[in-house]
C-alpha cells in the first residue's frame, strides 16, 4: 500500500522524537524517504534514534530543545534548516502525562503538562507557520493528540493531559481553516492505548489494570507502533492532500465502549495511589 518513496522529499520536524511513538514514526517516516529532523529534551534517545536511521540508509539529524521555550524552538528550527533546507512538515508528537487525582495536584505540575503539550505545540505550530507564510510555501502540520480530547468527554484523573490536548485539537481545526489560503494543512492523530517505554508505566499504575484494560477493549489488544506510525505516513503524504482540519481516533474502538479512558481507575483503592504519589515524589 505504502510506495518505497512516498516522502522522499519531504523534511520533517518531529518533536518526542527519541522515543515510544515519536521513535516509531520518525523510523517509519525515514524508511518512506524522508529526511528526519528530531527534538526532544534529552539527546541520548535523540541521537540513538538519528543512528538508526542512518544504519538503515536514511537521513536524520537532531538537537535537544524544550519545546515550552519560544526561543530554543526558533534555534531549533533554525538548524533544521541549516540541516535539510526547507522543512515540509510538522510532526507535534512532545507530551507529558500522569495520573493524579486532582485535588491533590500542584500548579506546578499542571503547567509542567500544559506547557509541554498546548503552548510547546504552538510554538513549533506557529515557529515553522510564520515561516511557510512569508515564504510563500505550503506546510503540513499533524498533531497528536488523545481520544479523550477527540471524543470531548476529557478523563478523570490525567486532567492537565485532557485540558492541554483539547486545546491542540481546538487549534488544530481552527488553523486549518485560517491557514489553508496558505496552503498549509492541519491535521491530529488520536491514538488509544499504545504501550510504550516511558508514558505506559506512568499510566499503567499495576498489572492488574493494564489486563482489566485489556480484557474491557472490544479488541482485547494495545495498539501496535507499526499502525500509528502508517496512520500518520498517510496523513502527511500527497494521498492526503484535501484532508484538512480532522481527527482520526485509532483505538479499535475504545472509547465508543466508554468515555475517559482513564475513568476505571475510580476503582484503585487509597493505598495504590498513595504509593504512586510516592514514587512519583521520588523522581520529582
Amino acid at each position: 500500500m505504502f510506495q518505497e518513496n512516498l516522502l522522499k522529499g519531504r523534511a520533517i520536524f518531529l518533536t518526542g522524537g527519541g522515543t515510544g511513538l515519536g521513535r516509531s514514526m520518525a523510523l517509519r517516516f525515514a524508511e518512506l524517504g524522508a529526511r528526519m529532523f528530531l527534538v526532544g529534551r534529552r539527546e541520548e534517545p535523540l541521537r540513538e534514534t538519528c543512528e538508526e536511521i542512518h544504519r538503515a540508509g536514511g537521513a536524520a539529524a537532531f538537537t535537544t530543545c524544550d519545546v515550552r521555550d519560544y526561543g530554543a524552538v526558533e534555534a531549533a528550527a533554525a538548524k533544521a534548516e541549516e540541516q535539510f533546507g526547507e522543512i515540509n512538515a510538522l510532526v507535534n508528537n512532545a507530551a507529558g502525562n500522569f495520573m493524579a487525582r486532582t485535588e491533590k495536584l500542584t500548579p506546578n505540575a499542571f503547567n509542567a503538562v500544559v506547557g509541554i503539550v498546548l503552548n510547546g505545540t504552538f510554538h513549533c505550530t506557529q515557529v515553522f507557520g510564520k515561516r511557510w507564510i512569508s515564504r510563500k510555501l505550503g506546510g503540513n502540520v499533524l498533531n497528536i493528540v488523545t481520544t479523550y480530547a477527540a471524543a470531548n468527554c476529557g478523563s478523570g484523573f490525567v486532567v492537565p493531559s485532557a485540558c492541554a490536548k483539547a486545546g491542540v485539537l481546538a487549534m488544530t481545526t481552527s488553523l486549518a481553516v485560517e491557514w489553508a489560503k496558505f496552503h498549509i494543512r492541519l491535521n491530529a492523530i488520536a491514538p488509544g492505548p499504545f504501550p510504550t517505554e516511558g508514558a505506559w508505566s506512568r499510566l499503567m499504575p499495576s498489572k492488574p489494570f493494564e489486563e482489566h484494560t485489556k480484557d474491557k477493549h472490544p479488541m482485547k489488544r494495545f495498539g501496535k507502533h507499526e499502525e500509528l506510525a502508517n496512520l500518520a505516513a498517510f496523513l502527511l503524504s500527497d494521498m492526503a492532500e484535501f484532508i484538512n482540519g480532522e481527527c482520526v481516533v485509532i483505538d479499535g474502538g475504545q472509547w465508543l465502549r466508554g468515555a475517559g479512558e482513564f475513568n476505571d481507575l475510580l476503582m484503585l483503592p487509597e493505598a495504590a495511589w498513595e504509593a504512586m504519589e510516592a514514587a512519583r515524589a521520588k523522581k520529582s
